[in-house]
């Protein structure tokens, strides 16, 4: 099937400003746009710039507007799309370093401030680990869903707060912020609610969910903040995860013996 591509291109060092430029040519069934790109990077216009990695929806590194959605160019059939005109452009509320590369810098610095590590109870136990935590598979549920956020910045995107308010700290930050706190191993619930609790952070989301819409994982951002913003109100215990010794007895006669360290 004949497909017109309308690529936006944009470069700083020439352009005055963005424009679209078409590329016109047959695409095969099981194309991905992603491929598509690359077709034309190799046979048609080799100065065009976009961002791509691992081509298996892991990396987010191909995240972009096409058809007027955020998507990962990896995962799209281009025929899947319905359509003979597909339109791709960088993705929106980001700064466009070129063509379809967008500058993530405030998607990574706002996921930074929000501290998305387990932080410990006991900071030497973190230095010198004397075991390992256990939780049960209820526990692990409590957040395992916002675990699978790759970074690739769609659901900034999609979001209108996003758009008008740059120093929000947008649904991915406070997804991941939500899901340490819910981890019963991390204790720095107090430290993240003192990075969002401020009239441009957390309570300037007004649910439209678009960023649950956006997500290629399939991760609920509006459904973390929802839980997040609750959490200031109904504040309870959550039990600790147990620390389970380091087995430092020898295995039995027979059994399988570890191996031994390598650094």
């Amino acid at each position: 099937m004949k497909v017109r591509f309308k690529i936006w291109r944009y470069d700083p060092a020439k352009d005055v400003q963005p424009y679209f430029q078409d590329y016109t040519f047959d695409v095969k069934e099981g194309m991905t746009v992603l491929d598509c790109l690359y077709y034309i990077k190799e046979n048609i216009d080799a100065t065009l710039a976009f961002r791509a990695s691992c081509r298996m929806g892991i990396c987010g590194s191909c995240a972009m507007y096409i058809n007027k959605k955020p998507r990962l160019a990896c995962e799209t059939q281009a025929l899947s799309l319905g359509t003979d005109v597909i339109e791709i452009a960088p993705l929106p509320n980001y700064k466009n370093i070129k063509d379809l590369v967008p500058d993530l810098t405030p998607l990574f610095e706002k996921h930074k401030n929000v501290k998305p590590y387990v932080i410990p109870e006991n900071e030497q136990e973190f230095i010198n680990p004397t075991g390992e935590y256990s939780q049960t598979p209820a526990e692990l549920e409590e957040y395992l869903q916002f675990a699978y956020c790759i970074k690739c910045g769609a659901c900034l995107a999609a979001c209108p707060t996003v758009g008008t308010t740059p120093d929000f700290p947008g649904p991915q930050a406070l997804a991941q912020a939500y899901r340490y706190n819910a981890d019963n191993r991390d204790f720095g619930e107090k430290e993240r609610k003192v990075q969002v609790d401020n009239p441009k952070g957390l309570w300037r989301c007004h649910m439209a969910g678009a960023c649950a819409e956006a997500c290629p994982k399939g991760v609920d951002p509006a459904l973390a903040i929802q839980l997040f913003k609750r959490s200031f109100f109904f504040t309870g215990r959550k039990p600790k995860a147990r620390l389970i010794p380091l087995n430092k007895e020898k295995p039995a006669r027979g059994g399988i013996k570890a191996p031994e360290p390598t650094v």
